[in-house]
């Protein structure tokens, strides 16, 4: 098979970090262009923008959006009408109805529209729904706290609107929680604190449940220093289970049933690779639909300015 030639859209951290050693370590994929103002590769050709590198650039099949969340709906868009397939970072855009029309797009050009949701190939996530599918359910509670200064230093544009602020993790635990839990939920409130100088939330208290009535809650924060926190603990009729570490460690009760540290980048590449030799898309806005959500019923509350 001949490799997918692939151009990356955006430079930054999340690229740099999983993406480009990802794409790296995978023969059925080569990396030709990459599309950034401010930043360059070494020995790959530079493009200012994803315009610039359609109209000029070497020819490629696909290309993997890592640009902040408010630019990705357009540039898919741009992108699928130039007859690319299109892999976007989480989340897969700042609005929710710009992202769903894409499909059609997708599916009219035969192209492939892949919105990734990174946290759900954590290597315990897939034994956890299956565990969980046999058991009964009785709560669900989510601890994700970290530290912004530490993940996203220097990322304006986390804090401006559309930036998502500590949803940007949060929408992690999210995709982790729809995919593990057999029955939708929504959201009944929550609680959305504001520093003075963002426009986006720095913590959000969430509280949701589903048609049965089963209680979840979930509480995240951007000022958790000391020991980072991505757990999701959901009591059953036969005990705990624990998924922790964000999805790579699962417990039952006190024994660790998994607890693996593989990177979850390479198996999306491989589902994206799938995916455009089927000729499907991938796109699953739930964990979206509950960010927006979110936004629309919680009570905000104005905290200290933030200062990097």
């Amino acid at each position: 098979m001949t490799p997918l030639r692939l151009a990356i859209v955006g430079l930054g951290k999340i690229a740099r970090d999983q993406h480009l050693p990802s794409i790296a370590a995978m023969p059925a994929i080569t990396l030709v262009a990459v599309a950034d103002p401010n930043a360059t590769l070494d020995g790959v050709p530079h493009f200012a923008s994803l315009e610039e590198l359609l109209r000029n650039g070497p020819p490629i099949d696909a290309v993997a959006l890592c640009t902040p969340p408010l630019m990705r709906g357009a540039q898919a868009a741009a992108a699928l009408a130039a007859g690319k397939h299109v892999l976007l970072e989480k989340p897969p855009g700042a609005v929710v109805s710009a992202i769903a029309p894409l499909t059609e797009v997708a599916r009219a050009s035969g192209k492939t529209l892949f919105a990734t949701w990174h946290a759900r190939f954590a290597p315990a996530v897939e034994p956890a729904r299956a565990f969980l599918a046999q058991r009964e359910i009785r709560s669900v509670h989510v601890i994700w706290k970290e530290d912004v200064r530490v993940w996203h230093p220097g990322q304006a544009w986390i804090w401006r609107p559309g930036g998502f602020g500590v949803f940007d993790p949060g929408i992690n635990a999210l995709s982790i929680v729809t995919r593990i839990l057999p029955r939708p939920f929504f959201l009944t409130a929550a609680e959305l604190a504001f520093p003075s100088n963002c426009a986006a939330p720095i913590a959000a208290d969430l509280d949701f449940t589903d048609a049965a009535g089963l209680p979840i809650r979930a509480e995240f924060d951007f000022r958790q220093t000391g020991t980072q926190s991505w757990d999701i603990v959901v009591e059953t009729d036969q005990g705990r289970l624990t998924l922790s570490a964000g999805g790579a460690k699962l417990i039952h009760g006190d024994n660790v049933l998994m607890d693996e540290k593989k990177v979850a980048y390479p198996a999306i590449y491989r589902r994206f690779v799938e995916l455009i030799t089927r000729g499907e898309s991938d796109v699953d806005l739930a964990p979206l639909v509950h960010v927006a959500d979110a936004f629309m019923l919680g009570r905000r509350v104005v905290v200290d300015a933030f200062e990097e």
